[in-house]
């Protein structure tokens, strides 16, 4: 039984005290059969007014409110789970769908259809013909042997950058470029998948990585938030793939939260009151480690 401890860390900084709006985090991980939260604890400085809810794909969410302003926001997380993910599993598909392309049965195609919709624009077609050219122009081809040729392409062929800029590259700027963040390879793998008809959903959470200490061997994406892709395989359920790395199943992967688009999956949102100028920095610290 794996533990694991997250430890993530947000300050931001003012010039002057200001007056903080809500604010809403997504820290908390998805208790599930393969991921069990043994502890958690949550401080907020200054003091706010914290309560929980549950958002329409039942992520575990906080809301702060805060009653006094300041010149430091500081928010700390300490969470310690029970890890149970796979890797590199052979997915159990059901054997109508073990070959591409196959359909959705009738009883999940109504549940399915928002996150088999392409949410971004590509008019030109682009995102289609690079997710077909993995076909090789085969008629059909193994479900998963594809899936992961597309996951590894991304790995392969994209430079990975970090990026605190406020939402995603659109797919095709991706595409064009050869470079992003773990965010921006999530969405592009997703529209891509979408494009070829599969259910896909994003997935926001933590990386765990055994080789953290040694930079040369370390996963692109640790020591932050960490985002990649879900897509629903028939008998499978929702399968992970992390194109940032190549990974294949959950074993290093902790969901925090799942949604049909990465704007949903923000891990900290929230406004203040003031100037522009204002606003001197944000700084962000996150250490996944065996408990």
């Amino acid at each position: 039984m794996p533990r694991r401890l997250v430890e993530h860390k947000t300050l931001y900084r003012y010039r002057q005290p200001v007056p903080f709006g809500e604010h809403r985090l997504m820290f908390r991980p998805r208790d599930s059969h393969d991921l069990r939260l043994i502890d958690s604890a949550l401080v907020i400085n200054p003091r706010a007014e914290v309560r929980w809810m549950h958002d329409v794909f039942s992520n575990s969410i906080a809301i702060a409110r805060f009653a006094e302003p300041a010149s430091e926001l500081r928010f700390e997380s300490r969470i310690e789970i029970e890890h149970y993910g796979l890797s590199d599993p052979s997915f159990p598909i059901e054997p109508y769908a073990r070959t591409y392309p196959f359909s959705y049965s009738s009883q999940e195609i109504p549940d399915l259809t928002r996150t088999r919709e392409r949410h971004y624009p590509d008019p030109d077609g682009r995102i289609d013909r690079w997710a077909r050219s993995f076909m090789d122009n085969h008629s059909t081809m193994e479900t998963q042997a594809l899936l992961e040729r597309i996951n590894q392409a991304i790995c392969d062929d994209f430079s990975y950058q970090r990026r605190y800029a406020v939402g995603v590259q659109a797919p095709i700027d991706t595409l064009e470029f050869g470079s992003g963040s773990c965010r921006d390879f999530a969405l592009l793998m997703m529209e891509a998948v979408r494009a070829l008809g599969f259910a896909a959903r994003f997935v926001s959470g933590y990386l765990y990585d055994p080789a953290s200490d040694d930079p040369a061997r370390a996963l692109r994406g640790a020591g932050d938030t960490h985002a990649w892709v879900q897509v629903y395989l028939p008998g499978a359920g929702w399968a992970e793939f992390d194109p940032t790395n190549g990974l294949v199943g959950g074993a290093n992967l902790i969901r925090v939260a799942v949604a049909r688009d990465p704007s949903q999956a923000l891990p900290l949102q929230g406004t203040y009151r003031g100037a522009t100028e204002d606003f001197i920095d944000m700084t962000v610290e996150v250490t996944v480690s065996a408990a």
